[in-house]
């Protein structure tokens, strides 16, 4: 008899369905495994693809992408273009320019810090829920994919209708 999503390997039987939503259910997501003090990475996210020597960069002159807003009003245009190529070809960029002050920005730092090592508040905003306004959860396409990725996401939703103060967690209000 064959069960779906479960593989018979060398150690015997493996129900992934299982394993991803006991994964799930803790509600800690990826932080939770390692504060736990796992000392093997659970098969969910082994894909059986990565071979860093084939995969890693060669070229160490390379730099993330910087995105300069200094002339936001007369190269509009032009500034879409970089953030979609610097998207498309690394993922993430760097913006400079943006005149929000650096006691902001360093507050904002210290409260997703704050938020990721208090494991009560995660639980508290852990959801697969994407209608929430704020949410913690763990790889998107957990269910789907065929092997989740080693990550965890905090979400907030501001457009059109930013969140109210109390559907924020405490430590980042």
């Amino acid at each position: 008899m064959e069960m779906k999503n479960t593989h018979q390997l060398e150690e015997g039987t493996y129900d992934r369905e299982a394993e991803l939503k006991a994964f799930d259910e803790t509600k800690l997501g990826v932080r939770g495994l390692v504060e736990s003090g796992v000392t093997k990475i659970p098969r969910i996210f082994n894909s059986g693809l990565l071979d860093i020597a084939e995969n890693a960069p060669t070229d160490s002159l390379l730099s993330v992408p910087i995105i300069d807003l200094r002339d936001i009003h007369n190269n509009h245009a032009g500034l879409i273009d970089q953030i979609r190529s610097a998207c498309k070809e690394w993922g993430f960029f760097q913006v400079i320019n943006h005149e929000i002050p650096i006691t902001l920005l360093d507050d904002m730092i210290d409260g997703i810090r704050r938020f990721h090592e208090d494991p009560e508040v995660r639980k508290q905003y852990y959801t697969r829920d994407f209608k929430r306004k704020f949410l913690y959860y763990s790889n998107t396409s957990l269910y789907r994919d065929k092997s989740a990725n080693w990550r965890d996401t905090v979400g907030c939703l501001m457009a059109p209708n930013p969140p109210k103060p109390e559907e924020l967690p405490q430590v980042l209000r």
